[in-house]
């Protein structure tokens, strides 16, 4: 796949098939395609924790407050993102533009980690809607959580939605 068909492709999963496990050698690609993702001062202030079994059962109940996300207990991955210190050279850039540099890389790599899933046929969806002490308490995170991401296999007959997006005209403007 492409790039442009990757992003045709990828869609927020809200049906996951809770028989299906994902397979390492996957989990292990998407990892290795974070690994790459830019960073400001290639610093990667974030740490990604991989949680299935029990505790990806935990994680997803954990982002089900005031009943959101009720389908994350069926994906068999949870990759938890929780912000690190920056780098010096970040640190000191982010104090003077006066510019969280941290929340854009955690953007980036969420978006690597959703586009790799998606060449690796698995389903995704990034959730801001969670439990931040509660997931630190069950992963052994000092850095605060900011982003879930659901990993797994579509149920069968889960359809390619379409994609509701701002006409160019509203989106991107030239300037000369």
């Amino acid at each position: 796949m492409n790039f442009t068909e990757i992003a045709e492709q990828r869609q927020s999963c809200r049906s996951y098939d809770p028989t299906r496990e994902v397979e390492a050698e996957k989990i292990d690609r998407i990892l290795a395609s974070a690994r790459l993702a830019p960073s400001a001062c290639n610093g990667q202030p974030y740490k990604i924790t991989v949680c299935r079994g029990d505790v990806a059962k935990r994680v997803a109940k954990a982002t089900q407050g005031m009943g959101m996300n009720k389908f994350a207990t069926d994906a068999p991955v949870m990759l938890v993102i929780s912000e690190m210190p920056y780098v010096k050279s970040a640190a000191l850039g982010a104090k003077v533009k006066g510019n969280d540099y941290r929340s854009i890389d955690i953007g980036i790599v969420a978006a690597y980690i959703t586009a790799e899933a998606t060449t690796q046929g698995l389903g995704s969806c990034i959730l801001g809607w969670l439990n931040d002490a509660e997931i630190r308490y069950i992963c052994k995170l000092d850095g605060a959580v900011r982003l879930v991401i659901t990993v797994g296999y579509a149920k069968a007959g889960d359809p390619l939605r379409e994609k509701k997006r701002k006409d160019m005209d509203t989106l991107v403007q030239f300037v000369e």
